[in-house]
């Protein structure tokens, strides 16, 4: 039996959070900005908000030193979300320790998740073991096909960590989604697909391209400046996106930041 978010009305809403790059250790920080203190702040930040949503997607780099621990920690974290949370991998995680959490009552790890009545949502695994850039194999790209061809009634959400257009940051784009011409060639074999959504970036970012929008989200930790060939770090805040899946298919998206000056990382650094 799929997956399936129950959703309370007729739009599926979503709460996504990514890159959170957690530490075994309380005092685990990157780039001088405590992870895990950012996190509990975004999820806080969220509850505070009271928005409505039906689900959470997080869209990988959950740990930063591959523990276990640190998945554990994630998962201790989100529980005042209460909702169920659906995660894939991205480079920076240990897929043989983030496993180690599940079976949760709250997560789940799955390629396929249909959403109300009217949606589905592609989970797919760009991660390169090992490598900072993404790349699909033949089995993701078999499960995007499959999926879009099993349910072409529903407007479909794609989630995978990497970015699947260059950005225009030359330090970025240069881990972005390896041979993306085949992700993209499986997408226009089919009609249905609203939105590919991701993290990676560690910014907000959205494109059109081929009628399908390409969103990226910002970081729970630190934020990379936008369209810098050079790594570059931000002074914006940790954030967070909200998404609307309408019945028409349209998607409508916030995202949100913490409160502006809070966990400032270290502007000396060359990178991470």
């Amino acid at each position: 039996m799929e997956p399936q978010i129950v959703a309370t009305e007729e739009t599926v809403q979503l709460v996504q959070i990514t890159d959170t790059h957690l530490f075994a250790d309380d005092e685990g920080c990157l780039l001088s900005v405590n992870t895990g203190q950012s996190f509990i702040a975004t999820v806080n930040d969220i509850v505070e908000r009271n928005v409505e949503f039906d689900a959470i997607v997080a869209t990988g780099d959950i740990s930063q030193d591959h523990s276990a621990a640190s998945y554990t920690r994630f998962a201790d974290g989100i529980k005042p979300l209460e909702k169920q949370c659906y995660w894939l991998p991205g480079n920076h995680d240990q897929k043989s320790n983030m496993v180690t959490v599940l079976p949760s009552p709250q997560i789940q790890e799955v390629g396929h998740v249909l959403a109300g009545e009217y949606w589905q949502i592609i989970m797919l695994d760009s991660q390169v073991e090992g490598l900072p850039h993404g790349y699909l194999e033949t089995d993701q790209l078999e499960l995007l096909d499959n999926k879009l061809a099993e349910f072409p009634e529903r407007h479909t959400l794609v989630l995978l960590h990497h970015n699947a257009l260059p950005i225009g940051s030359a330090w970025l784009d240069q881990h972005k989604l390896q041979r993306a011409h085949q992700f993209w060639e499986v997408l226009g074999r089919h009609q249905n697909v609203r939105a590919v959504l991701g993290g990676h970036v560690h910014q907000d970012f959205e494109k059109e391209h081929n009628g399908v929008r390409v969103l990226a989200t910002p970081s729970t930790c630190i934020q990379f400046k936008a369209n810098n060939d050079e790594f570059a770090l931000d002074t914006l805040s940790p954030g967070w996106r909200h998404l609307q899946l309408h019945k028409d298919g349209q998607l409508e998206s916030q995202v949100y930041r913490l409160e502006e000056g809070c966990f400032i990382p270290d502007f000396e650094a060359e990178g991470y």
